[in-house]
């Protein structure tokens, strides 16, 4: 289990770090989100000991995080550190090696990175000439090759396509169901929610919301009514009770505006029940609902 209690980290006059904490759990993959210059970088580098805490622990199985421990974790950081000239193969073998697999252990780990990354045509290649994806799964494959206790994924999922996503993501449901815990920061929200257990959102260094999707959107304030309605005359929404937070209208798939109308709203009700029936006697009711928040919009309540 990784635990991070109370980081502190100043450069000058700017605080970049003020208490900030989570832990872990094994086989947990934590989304650690927040926005540019929140601290997530600067936690992650404190983590793996390229930066220096000012104050506050790093525990590792409960004890101090130290080099040797550090040598066990693998490490994706922001800035890629890849040599240019080293074909992908032995670039992702060598890393390999200076972690302290023998060479069989280092070519048998990278054969099995390139195929899962798809890099098998690549493997060749000389980094500098592969396209900023691939490089991008070169630096997955050196973090992963060793076969790491804890990873620390910076970022991972920038500039990749929807498969490179993809199968990552299957190589680290691997690791995390053999209890490797995760941590990765992503602005690719969608992502996060979609493959994290617990999440951590920072903001100005300091952790301000922290736990399961679940009991994320549990303290979401605003209860969001999905309402859909065709067939309404223009104008109805604005008879609903509450603040309106989106809507939006159209005709169905295949018919002109003229013969159908479809109005979507998202609405915070001050009156559910009314709101049900200004619905009812403006059209035809599709779909009425409470809406689950997304992690966009929780991360945006917690933020502002």
């Amino acid at each position: 289990m990784l635990e991070i209690d109370g980081l502190r980290k100043r450069y000058g006059d700017l605080v970049a770090l003020d208490g900030a904490g989570f832990t872990v759990r094994p086989g947990e993959m934590f989304g650690f989100v927040g926005a540019n210059g929140a601290g997530k970088t600067t936690t992650m580098r404190i983590v793996m000991g390229v930066l220096e805490a000012d104050g506050g622990a790093v525990r590792w199985q409960g004890e101090p995080v130290g080099f040797a421990t550090r040598r066990r974790f693998g490490y994706m950081p922001e800035e890629r550190g890849l040599y240019a000239k080293m074909r992908v193969a032995e670039q992702i073998e060598y890393f390999g090696r200076l972690a302290g697999m023998s060479p069989a252990e280092a070519r048998s780990s990278a054969d099995e990175l390139i195929e899962r990354l798809t890099l098998t045509e690549r493997r060749d290649d000389e980094v500098a000439g592969l396209s900023l994806g691939n490089q991008q799964r070169v630096q997955l494959a050196v973090a992963l090759v060793h076969r790491p206790e804890l990873l620390v994924l910076d970022e991972p999922f920038s500039g990749l396509d929807p498969i490179a996503v993809d199968a990552l993501a299957g190589v680290l449901a691997e690791r995390t169901a053999a209890g490797v815990p995760v941590v990765f920061s992503s602005h690719q929200l969608d992502l996060v929610e979609r493959l994290c257990d617990s999440i951590g959102i920072i903001k100005a260094g300091r952790m301000v919301a922290g736990g399961t999707v679940a009991e994320l959107r549990a303290r979401e304030s605003r209860k969001l009514l999905h309402i859909v309605v065709t067939g309404a005359a223009p104008g109805w929404t604005d008879r609903l009770p509450g603040e309106i937070v989106s809507k939006t209208d159209r005709p169905p798939a295949g018919e002109s505006a003229e013969t159908a109308r479809y109005d979507e709203v998202v609405l915070v009700p001050s009156d559910d029940q009314e709101a049900l029936r200004v619905a009812g006697q403006a059209g035809q009711v599709q779909h009425f609902g409470w809406q689950r928040p997304s992690l966009t919009e929780i991360f945006r309540e917690v933020v502002a």
